[in-house]
């Protein structure tokens, strides 16, 4: 025989190289597939691969935007629980937003008390009866609102009639003691003559953009005979608008409509009106004249210069002359029949604990004591009746937490609670 020749022994060479090298090689092999469930991801991302040799990382669970109510809840598993009590006519309810967890409660002569800890202190947080008149049903100290910044700059604003009986929006400062105001602070923003000593709305609020909101009546008697609510040139009748974080005293926001504090008009008496915590919506309650009381609204963003109506309108309804297009009708209305004759405008509740009733707007009725709501139904609106509390109304409230409460005329403070 033969010994093999050197191509053979070449190809077995290259044959056992090549066996040994696979040999070294680590195998390759596909990926297990992983029998447990991906990891949740929101729905515009991809999911991650699947694989069982690297643990999946945790993920951190978002806290649930809350949801507003699609219905009115069952009302009689809710009631209105004093919490509050021997106010001489509490007209207004608010808190300072500075986390003292305090509800400060205007009472209509000219006093601010304080509630704290569950009990009224009995030093007046603001005393300035000797500068309020009050002598008339509508007049007094009216309204009261906490700057945002309070817990920095210890500012906040009142509305009061004068001993005269003209309107006047101040700014007053926090002492050294937290639960006293300094009387000598007081600087006068806005005077106001008033014909007439009804219709002097009172209202105030800070609006999602920062400005200082006020509410005045259209001046009184009846029916508006001076024509100040559809007369721009005079703050009669009128939502005014104002900058306190500058000039001197105030600013004039420049896209005010018409150049002056007025940024909406066609009101009649807006008592009572607040700005959704959440959305910054608008909502007015209107004090009517013989038949209709009403709630407008303004979703926020709504351009300023919205004409409400008045005296042209009472509600939806005609009431004197040809009402011109444009006009912002009421989203809820009621007449005065079973003894019903004043609204009181109140807030949309946004607390965490009856999240039932969250983004329900509360109104209620002065002389009955009667408490309804609002709810978005579809693209319009549906009002219920909800509670019968006897009550003379004079002002809803918030507290801080965002939890609802409502001032009885006669001396009482109380919040909505689960039964």
């Amino acid at each position: 025989m033969t010994g093999p020749s050197n191509v053979q022994r070449l190809f077995w060479t290259l044959t056992v190289a090549a066996l040994f090298l696979s040999a070294c090689a680590p195998a390759v092999t596909p990926p297990p597939t992983s029998t447990l469930s991906p990891v949740p991801v929101p729905p515009t991302l991809t999911p991650p691969p699947t694989d069982t040799a690297i643990p999946a990382a945790e993920t951190s669970t978002a806290t649930p935007v809350p949801v507003d109510a699609t219905a009115f809840p069952n009302a009689d598993d809710f009631q209105w629980v004093p919490t509050a009590s021997g106010f001489l006519r509490p007209v207004d309810i608010q808190n300072a937003g500075d986390g003292s967890e305090r509800l400060f409660v205007v009472e209509q002569s000219g006093r601010i008390l304080i509630v704290k800890g569950g009990r009224v202190l009995p030093t007046p947080f603001l005393n300035i009866i000797d500068e309020v008149g009050s002598s008339g049903n509508e007049q007094g100290l009216l309204g009261l609102a906490f700057h945002p910044r309070y817990a920095e700059n210890g500012l906040f604003f009142v509305n009061y009639t004068d001993r005269s009986g003209n309107t006047v929006i101040a700014r007053f400062k926090v002492s050294g003691d937290p639960d006293v105001a300094d009387p000598a602070s007081e600087t006068r923003l806005l005077y106001v003559q008033q014909p007439f000593e009804n219709h002097n709305g009172g209202g105030l609020a800070f609006g999602p953009d920062g400005y200082l909101y006020a509410g005045l009546g259209d001046g009184g008697s009846g029916g508006d005979p001076l024509g100040n609510g559809q007369n721009t040139s005079v703050l009669l009748g009128k939502i005014l608008r104002i900058d306190v974080n500058s000039g001197d005293p105030y600013a004039i926001p420049a896209d005010n409509p018409f150049g002056s504090e007025v940024w909406a008009y066609g009101l009649r008496n807006p008592w009572r009106f607040s700005f959704d915590r959440s959305t910054g919506d608008l909502w007015i309650g209107d004090v009517g004249q013989d038949t209709w009381e009403e709630i407008d609204f303004l979703p926020a963003g709504f351009p300023s210069g919205a004409n409400f109506g008045w005296n042209y309108m009472e509600g939806n309804h005609s009431f004197k002359g040809m009402a011109p297009p444009g006009l912002v009708p009421p989203v809820a209305e009621y007449d005065h029949t079973e003894g019903r004759c004043s609204v009181t405008g109140g807030f949309v509740y946004r607390g965490a604990d009856l999240p039932e009733w969250r983004g329900i707007y509360f109104f209620g009725d002065y002389c009955t004591g009667m408490v309804w709501g609002v709810i978005r139904s579809g693209s319009g609106w549906q009002t219920q009746a909800l509670f019968q509390t006897g009550l003379r109304i004079s002002s809803f409230g918030l507290d801080q937490a965002g939890e609802l409460y409502v001032a009885d005329l006669q001396g009482t403070i109380l919040l909505l609670m689960r039964k």
